[in-house]
């Protein structure tokens, strides 16, 4: 039989002299050479499939390479910082013998004297390499894990407020027990946090197992739990969320109407947090905040028209679009079609406007993609998270956007909304004294981390050395020859056997990919965020280092779940346990499509399980029919049962055939069984993938930050295994699009070179092309997120303001709230006088008349009788003598010849109370100094003395129960700031995009956004003090009127 070798010709770059000379040089022609300094001469490599390239010169380099990683390693600031780590490392490995021999009582006894030792004046420093040992013993004995060394420093660098970079499979997870233990012996609280509920919920599981044998409490907040729930989950010593869920009870806390609604530790709610995936969190998810919004919007009709508009409109003609920063500009022509089509004379006329409503129409036309940006589900545009491939349901593009997209793709429009409340990632967890992190991947962006968070960056080294293989990147010219190559290379490497992980940017490419294997007859799993899909990512992921499975995924693929060589012999055990139980337990057949999906199990090897592994177990369904939810559901939780209950007790429990346990001890029995089969054939296939070379990783596309890319790296060479990845790019990719970066000149030159556009370009200078395109597309980004924090400080002052001020009302007693009063009520006076005197001019040219006015229409029809009487004429000789008084006794003053408040500031609290505010007056800067300086402060303690006490004697002589005056004032206050909270939100949103045309005219965005901003919050105040008092005032005059709005 006659064999052929198929051969691809690569074009490499390379700089190796010695190469050169074993290669055929080709001469480029002048239309297209390029200086030396930027590309080296070029060398054609001709290989066939399979082949191995001259290497000598290669195995020089790489020795080369080596001593300057070496001697790199040993001279950077991390090797030294590491190394002094070892000191705590050694201590918690003394403690270690002494520990050991300790009973389980002994042991979980050590909490109580920790915080004993806490609370007499010893430091955490001081209790840590103890507390250490006991945590690693504790969690040899409850998980079977014992923390390596490396691990130990992870945890000291979480301690000590850090980033702890550790590479894919380090055990992150394990590592923020030592952290979490150790801060949590202050009582304060402890929040790990997550990506998503499922990583939540199996860390609360898997390590609380440690904190709650060591005395500690364990929380857990979810998604739907109650009020309550999660009330109590935040009270325990230790708390395990996400970053979502967090960042929204922050907010619905800052909007709760009575302090029995928070669900927080108030009066402070943070003080030590662990970050999982820190740089997805603070970073990728910076550019994201999070709002709380409520229905606003009367334009829904609008979207609609806008989207067909926008249909009739040409790009380059109608139109020019801005990839980068997603920008629209209509062109004359595109601005005369549009109003033709919506027969109106201006799109931005004030009192019909179209403007806003066809720009989004064209973003969504242009931007927001089909199965990239979001996917149609049930008759909803759910967005796809670019970053990690998920769908977020609950999560909605603001500025009319959503509704944009809502309307291209025929779809119920939903209302717009207005923000009630909003906090970014980055000002939420600044609110935390301490704060640390996890990842696999921030070194690239430690500079970012120090400066906007002050968190170094501390690479922990791996246990076993790093052996995996970074193949050259390929670059394509055309996406056609890249998704073709790609499948070669799949095909190839399926047919040997080795797992193999296809990391794509959307579901559009994973399904496009998916179709060509499936052309190809090559069996595989897609993972991606299609509900098919997504329900089994973590079956999917923990099998796709078994033997000739092929796994096409988006960014889901990145975090979470490891990739064990040989299968995850856990997920593998439960799959062939549910294979077995599901046709016995119940009667219906599961929907492929939906509960199982298209996988690549004919490819996989059979798992070998003993004959009494299975059913010998299982005997009491007889009769009981069961749904095929209800059934994984009983397996889930037997599983469970299985890992949380001795064997003993489980055959006790089975023995007794309790009608409690009718089914549970069974089917975890047979998991136990199962699961050491499973074992077996997992360690066996892990030994023959090693062999293999172990997991392959294919990444389509580069994406714009390197950070991401390293995450799909990091899938493969996990726990010192083999593995390579290979990064296969195109010059139509989108990244190069959105950039406009100038890729024509790599077309041209492999067109010169040969009639086939598909060959790949590799070498070491077309590396250092792309990675300084990604470095430029890094630096755009940093740039906007700069921007944005720069611009969320403004806000960040304002907000803490007045979530404080808010606490402090809905936490504080009956008086502290009066005090709230009597100061708004006296700022109010103070601002109605000097809106109408000035201290440098004599009282005979004060707007008296207007003062009186203003006065009597705040205070209703509450001011005392006594007061009504008073004018102009009145008012303005009275405050002519207080210039000529010599002395003047504070407590009982009143104005000459004017009526006395009413006498209710009795008593040292009163008392005190009205001295407090005779100082703020006197100390007030934004009072104006002059002559009748003096005058002008009398006039405001008498004003706002009688204001007070008005309001006083009103409610006494009404005969309210004073608890009831108090509800009523507390809801006034809350009530009326969140009003003016929210309008404000709307006016800086509005503020921050306006601010930018004035750069037009020279002026910096950022400070005009400053400038502004601080008047309209000073403006807030004031509106809501005012609008304060005068609700309450109005509210005693009529209480049965306005009854319904504030109780």
């Amino acid at each position: 039989m006659a064999t052929t070798t198929t051969t691809t010709t690569t074009i490499s770059f390379l700089r190796t002299p010695q190469l050169r000379r074993q290669s055929t040089t080709l001469a480029c022609p002048k239309s297209t050479c390029f200086p030396p300094s930027v590309f080296p001469p070029l060398v054609v490599r001709i290989r066939g499939r399979g082949s191995t390239p001259f290497t000598v010169s290669a195995s020089l380099q790489e020795k080369i390479g080596g001593i300057k990683k070496t001697w790199s390693d040993f001279s950077s600031l991390n090797y030294w910082v590491v190394k002094d780590y070892y000191r705590l490392v050694n201590s918690v490995n003394a403690f270690e013998p002494h520990i050991e021999k300790l009973s389980d009582e002994q042991l979980s006894a050590k909490t109580v004297e920790f915080r004993c030792r806490f609370r007499e004046g010893e430091t955490l420093a001081s209790i840590q390499a103890e507390a250490f040992a006991v945590v690693r013993e504790a969690a040899k004995r409850k998980l079977g894990m014992r923390h390596f060394d490396v691990q130990i420093i992870g945890g000291a660098v979480l301690h000590d407020g850090c980033i702890a970079e550790m590479k894919t499979g380090e055990g992150k997870t394990l590592v923020s027990t030592l952290g979490a233990y150790l801060n949590a012996l202050t009582g304060e609280g402890v929040h790990v946090v997550t990506v998503n509920d499922y990583l939540a919920q199996r860390d609360a599981e898997w390590m609380g197992r440690v904190h709650r044998f060591l005395g500690l409490s364990v929380g857990l907040i979810q998604r739907g739990m109650t009020p309550d729930e999660r009330r109590s989950n935040y009270k325990c010593d230790i708390t395990y969320t996400n970053n979502s869920e967090l960042g929204f009870d922050y907010l619905r806390d800052n909007l709760a109407a009575s302090s029995e609604q928070l669900v927080m530790r108030w009066p402070k709610p943070f003080h030590f947090a662990i970050v999982d995936e820190v740089d997805s969190v603070l970073i990728d998810e910076g550019r994201n905040p999070l709002l709380i919004s409520g229905e606003a919007s009367k334009d829904a009709a609008r979207y609609p028209v806008a989207a067909r508009v926008a249909e009739l409109l040409i790009q380059g003609l109608h139109y020019n679009v801005e990839l980068k920063d997603k920008s629209v500009e209509l062109t004359e022509g595109g601005i005369v079609l549009a109003e033709m089509a919506l027969e109106t004379n201006d799109l931005w006329d004030e009192n019909d406007p179209w403007a806003r409503f066809v720009m989004n129409a064209l973003k969504a036309k242009e931007f927001y993609k089909r199965d990239v940006e979001y996917i149609v589900r049930n008759g909803k545009a759910l967005i796809i998270n670019e970053l990690t491939g998920r769908v977020e349901e609950k999560r909605r593009w603001s500025e009319g956007i959503h509704q944009a997209v809502e309307a291209k793709e025929g779809l119920k429009i939903q209302a717009d909304s207005v923000v009630v409340a909003q906090i970014t990632y980055q000002s939420l967890f600044k609110l935390y004294p301490k704060l640390s992190g996890m990842t696999g991947t921030a070194k690239t962006e430690e500079k970012e981390f120090l400066k906007m968070f002050q968190m170094p960056v501390i690479e922990v080294p791996t246990n076993k050395p790093n052996i995996r293989k970074d193949l050259p990147i390929q670059a394509f010219a055309t996406a056609r020859g890249k998704w073709a190559f790609v499948q070669k290379e799949i095909e190839d490497l399926f047919w040997g056997g080795r797992p193999i992980l296809v990391g794509t940017t959307s579901v559009e490419n994973s399904e496009y990919l998916s179709a060509l294997l499936s052309e190809r007859g090559i069996p595989h799993n897609v993972l991606n965020a299609r509900p098919k899909y997504a329900a089994r990512e973590a079956e999917i992921i923990a099998q796709a280092g078994r033997k000739h499975a092929i796994t096409l995924s988006t960014n889901m693929a990145g975090r979470g779940t490891d990739i064990i060589l040989g299968g995850n012999p856990k997920m593998l055990a439960k799959e062939v346990l549910e294979d077995s139980l599901l046709s016995l337990l119940t009667q219906k057949i599961p929907d492929l499509e939906i509960d199982r999906g298209p996988t690549s199990k004919k490819a996989l090897s059979k798992v070998k399980v003993g004959p009494s592994s299975l059913a010998k177990y299982v005997c009491k369904s007889e009769g009981k029919i069961w749904t095929n939810d209800e059934a994984r559901t009983l397996i889930s939780q037997s599983i469970e049962m299985s890992q949380s209950i001795e064997l003993a007790e489980l055959q006790k429990l089975m023995n007794e055939q309790s009608e409690m346990y009718p089914l549970g001890p069974s089917i975890a029995l047979s998991y136990l069984s199962v699961l050491k089969d499973c074992e077996t054939h997992s360690y066996n296939e892990g030994l023959e993938v090693k062999r293999l070379g172990g997991l392959h990783v294919i990444g389509t596309s580069l994406h714009e930050s390197r950070r991401i890319d390293n995450q799909l790296r990091g899938r493969a060479g996990r726990q010192g295994d083999p593995g390579s990845t290979r990064f296969m790019v195109s010059l139509q990719d989108e990244m190069f699009q959105k950039f406009n970066f100038d890729t024509e000149w790599a077309v041209k030159l492999i067109s010169r070179i040969t009639n086939d556009e598909d060959i790949p370009i590799e070498g070491h200078s077309i590396v250092k092309q792309l990675l300084s395109l990604q470095i430029n597309a890094e630096k755009y980004f940093f740039g906007i997120r700069k921007s944005l924090v720069e611009f969320d400080e403004v806000l960040e002052v304002q907000r803490k303001h007045v979530y404080d001020l808010r606490q402090l009302i809905l936490t504080g007693d009956s008086e502290s709230c009066s005090e709230h009063i009597f100061q708004y009520m006296q700022a109010v006076a103070d601002e109605i006088i000097l809106k109408n005197v000035n201290p440098k001019k004599h009282p005979s040219s004060w707007s008296l008349g207007k003062l009186l006015k203003e006065f009597s229409d705040v205070s209703g029809n509450v001011l005392n009788d006594s007061f009504t009487g008073v004018t102009e004429e009145a008012l303005r000789q009275s405050v002519a003598q207080l210039h000529d008084l010599k002395t003047i006794d504070i407590d009982n003053f009143h104005l000459p010849t004017l009526p006395k408040p009413p006498n209710v500031f009795r008593g040292i609290r009163m008392k005190s109370s009205a001295l407090k505010r005779w100082l703020t007056i006197c100390s007030d800067d934004s009072t104006k100094d002059g002559e009748f300086r003096s005058t002008v402060n009398l006039l405001c303690k008498y004003l706002g003395d009688f204001l007070i006490a008005s309001y006083l004697y009103y409610i006494q002589e009404s005969g309210y129960d004073c608890a009831y005056v108090k509800e009523i004032e507390r809801a006034v206050l809350v009530k009326t700031l969140d009003c003016f909270w929210r309008d404000h939100l709307v006016n800086m949103n509005r503020l921050s995009s306006a601010v930018n045309v004035r750069s037009f005219g020279h002026r910096n965005p950022l400070e005009e956004y400053k400038i502004d901003g601080c008047r309209f919050f000073i403006s807030m105040l004031s509106a809501t003090r005012r609008v304060t008092v005068e609700s309450l005032f109005r509210y005693w005059s009529s209480p049965m009127e306005s009854q319904e709005l504030y109780v």
